[in-house]
């Protein structure tokens, strides 16, 4: 390409557009000449390097880069633009661009480009990538918060797709209760997870939700489990798409849920300081909680001492008292006034009434009422002698029958009311009633046919 000869105001110009930093210097690399073309240079102070070797105005590791261009003598084949350091008066690093072209006489030219744009450019684009690294691993923290919090939540918790209705993901608790040998849970259709008449609900449900965009609520009964369960839906948006997230939890669960706390507060406070012992065990018999009046009938301190052991190793009748009290509550059958005996702390036997019931949670836990008879006793002190003792009429078949016949009778009353409480205690199960009463089997059935008992007891226990 031919241009033509250009006057040196024409060729000044162009080194303004093209270049920030113009540098003529001798073959030796003095500078003779500086022209700046951008304010932001003054910095530099570049008037004072004339005089000066270029290489003395560079910082340590770009001296090689300028005594290399030095050396070319602005020779094409090796000329290239090269990234140079300059130390400002106050200590500050301003980068360049330079390449170095022949001028006549052997004049060297240096042509500089500020590199400060785009060092800012860089630092943008690396605080920009320190920043999505950032953003993350913050995502990637609160991922691993939701994935611990949805797999460790006591309930059953599905995720689904609003359009599809397709379970999406379901935690563990969901798969526990969900489980199908035959299907995976997650792809499958979420109104296959509840039994048929409940399905129509799920529907109506979800449609609900997607058209209120609140929370709602429906009784719904679960695919192989007898009882109905509350499911509730929420819609969310992610990924352009609408999920639901669907929550199972049990009807007892939900009630409670819905209390008063204040009210639950209380509760708790008033079982504490209940007058009368009570315990919470789980289905094995294991104490889970025990209040102050419990600990103070059983001779403790404190709660650590029983918490944790079987119920069964402070009745004084163990397996018999625990087996009856047992075979009741698993047979959500409540236990009132059951009479035995408990043996504290110290070995000391005390009279107690139980009264227990099953309480129908997630898993189920029975609680137990202890009542003291002694203090109860004690308390009644005032009831007459006639009324304490039932056998106080006897007294008065002295003198008309012989002591013998009275003591028979009294003997056979005794059994009879004896086997008649047994057998209501255990309702009516004649083998931990004869375990009760330290009998045979055998010798229990032939007592019942005395008394004219076998076929009232048959009636009731078939």
């Amino acid at each position: 390409m031919k241009l033509p000869s250009l006057d040196p105001s024409t060729f000044s110009q162009l080194l303004g557009v093209v270049s920030d930093v113009t540098l003529v210097m001798d073959p030796q690399g003095v500078i003779e000449d500086v022209s700046t073309g951008r304010d932001t240079l003054a910095s530099l102070g570049c008037q004072t390097w004339i005089g000066r070797r270029w290489i003395d105005t560079v910082t340590s590791e770009s001296r090689a880069k300028v005594q290399e261009m030095l050396l070319s003598q602005g020779v094409p084949e090796v000329m290239r633009w090269r990234h140079v350091n300059h130390m400002s008066p106050v200590g500050n690093e301003v980068a360049l661009q330079y390449v170095v072209l022949p001028l006549g006489g052997g004049k060297l030219l240096a042509m500089g480009r500020d590199l400060e744009s785009l060092a800012e450019l860089q630092r943008r684009l690396v605080e920009t990538q320190q920043s999505m690294e950032r953003d993350y691993l913050r995502l990637r923290h609160i991922e691993a918060r939701y994935r611990v919090l949805f797999d460790t939540s006591s309930e059953a918790v599905l995720m689904v797709d609003a359009t599809t209705q397709r379970v999406l993901e379901a935690n563990v608790g969901a798969q526990a209760l969900l489980k199908d040998a035959g299907k995976r849970l997650v792809g499958r259709d979420v109104r296959e997870c509840f039994e048929g008449e409940s399905q129509g609900e799920v529907q109506s449900l979800l449609r609900m939700a997607l058209a209120t965009g609140r929370i709602e609520m429906c009784a719904a009964r679960v695919a192989g489990l007898p009882s109905a369960w509350t499911v509730s839906a929420t819609v969310f948006r992610q990924e352009g798409g609408a999920q639901f997230l669907v929550r199972l939890v049990t009807r007892e669960t939900t009630a409670m849920a819905h209390q008063d706390p204040g009210s639950s507060a209380a509760l708790s406070e008033a079982m504490e300081r209940f007058p009368d012992g009570w315990l919470l065990t789980d289905t094995t018999g294991v104490i889970k909680s025990v209040n102050e009046e419990g600990m103070a009938l059983l001779g403790l301190t404190a709660s650590s001492q029983v918490v944790g052991q079987n119920l069964e190793r402070w009745l004084l009748r163990g397996a018999v008292d625990w087996g009856v009290l047992n075979t009741s509550l698993r047979q959500q059958l409540p236990v009132r006034n059951f009479a035995t005996e408990v043996r504290t702390l110290s070995g000391m036997t005390l009279p107690v009434e139980v009264s227990a019931v099953c309480l129908a949670r997630p898993e189920p836990m029975f609680a137990f009422f202890v009542r003291d008879m002694d203090r109860r006793l004690q308390g009644g002190a005032s009831v007459s002698q006639s009324q304490a003792n039932p056998f106080a009429d006897l007294t008065q078949l002295v003198g008309r029958r012989p002591i013998k016949d009275i003591v028979g009778e009294t003997v056979d009353t005794i059994e009879r009311m004896c086997i008649e409480a047994a057998l209501e205690l255990t309702h009516n199960n004649r083998a931990s009633a004869a375990e009760m009463l330290g009998l045979s089997r055998q010798s229990l059935y032939v007592k019942l046919r005395r008394f004219g008992m076998v076929a009232e007891a048959e009636s009731d226990n078939p």
